[in-house]
This record gives structure tokens, sequence and C-alpha cells, in this order.
């Protein structure tokens, strides 16, 4: 019976001689006056972002905890993880400069391909448009109104020619930022590569 109550008070006062430890603990900070503070209790709320020391009774730093980081430097780690994941993404992709522009190649002879078709539809739609005008010029010329469904198939046609007219527009700039990406790309991967 005296065992396990001697085992008890050896726990108990390994347990309180590690509180004790912890009591030998101050935090070292800077107040808002510069004055550099040693406080047993913690670091207060305000002052936690400016960063502290942990300091036994001798004064040497246990533990230090950095500043929290600026706005800035907040932007810049974000910014770096995804330079980081975006060149892990690369590198899996391309292998060599050469992928990079087989790729490219290949991209733009497709946006290439739906900007030829959408000229051939924009050419068709102003044939189109150029015949149901001429058959409405000869219903003036002959002294008759234009019937409304002429009318309104010419307007559709206009329409439909301004929404192509639009569609190539995105078309070509979807190329042009194609050809810049993959220009980067390139770039990149051949500073990755160190070639």
């Amino acid at each position: 019976m005296l065992k396990p109550v001697a085992l008890s008070l050896s726990l108990a006062m390994g347990f309180g001689h590690a509180s004790l430890a912890a009591a030998d603990e101050y935090y070292r900070y800077r107040n808002d006056k510069g004055v550099t503070v040693l406080d047993r209790l913690g670091v207060p709320p305000e002052y936690i972002e400016k960063g502290y020391q942990v300091v036994d009774e001798q004064g040497r730093v246990i533990r230090e905890v950095p500043p929290a980081p600026t706005m800035e430097e907040r932007q810049r780690m974000i910014e770096e993880k995804a330079r980081a994941r975006s060149d892990v993404q690369l590198l899996r992709i391309y292998s060599e400069p050469a992928d990079v522009d087989r790729a490219r190649t290949r991209k733009l002879a497709e946006l290439d391909g739906v900007i030829g078709v959408a000229h051939s539809n924009l050419s068709s739609l102003r044939t189109q448009q150029a015949n149901l005008q001429s058959q409405a010029a000869e219903f003036e010329r002959a002294g008759r109104d234009v019937p409304e469904h002429l009318l309104v198939q010419i307007d559709n046609i206009k329409a439909e020619q301004v929404g192509v007219e639009k569609d190539i527009q995105r078309y070509q700039k979807s190329r042009a930022e194609a050809e810049a990406a993959f220009a980067a790309d390139r770039e990149r991967l051949v500073e990755l590569r160190g070639e």
C-alpha cells in the first residue's frame, strides 16, 4: 500500500517540478513606447504581432516568435507559393522547350481554324444580306412596299453579323493571349532548366 502512495507522490512532485520550470519562463517584448518589458504572465494581444522572446531566469532566449509578416510580405509569400506550384506544373507538362513550341503550334492552329470558320460564316452572312437587299431593291424599283418578312430577315442577318464579328474579336484576343502564355511558359521553362 505504501508503494502506490510513494509513486503518486513522486509523480506529483515531478509534475510540480515541470510547473516550476514553466514558471521560470519570461516573455520579453517591446511596448508602444519602445521599452523592453519582461512579463511572467505572457504578451498582451496588441504586442503579439510585433514578435517576442521567451527567456529563462538568466535572460537566455529559449524561443523566439518572429513578428507577423506585413501585408506586402504576406502577398509576396502568396505569390511565391503560386509561382512554385506553377513551376511544378510547368515541369510536369513540358520536358523541354520544343514541347512548348509543339503545344503552341497545335493551339494556334486550332484557334486559327476557329477564326477561319467564323470569317467564312461572316462572308456567307454578308452574301445573304446582299441577296436580300437586292430583293428588297427590286420591290422598291417596282414601286411596291418591301414585305415585312424580308425586312425582318435583313435585320436578323445584320444582328448575326455583329455577333460573328464579336466572336472573331474574342477568338483573336484568345489567340494573342495564348501566344503570350506559351512564350512566358517557354521562357520560364528555359530558366528552370538552366538552358
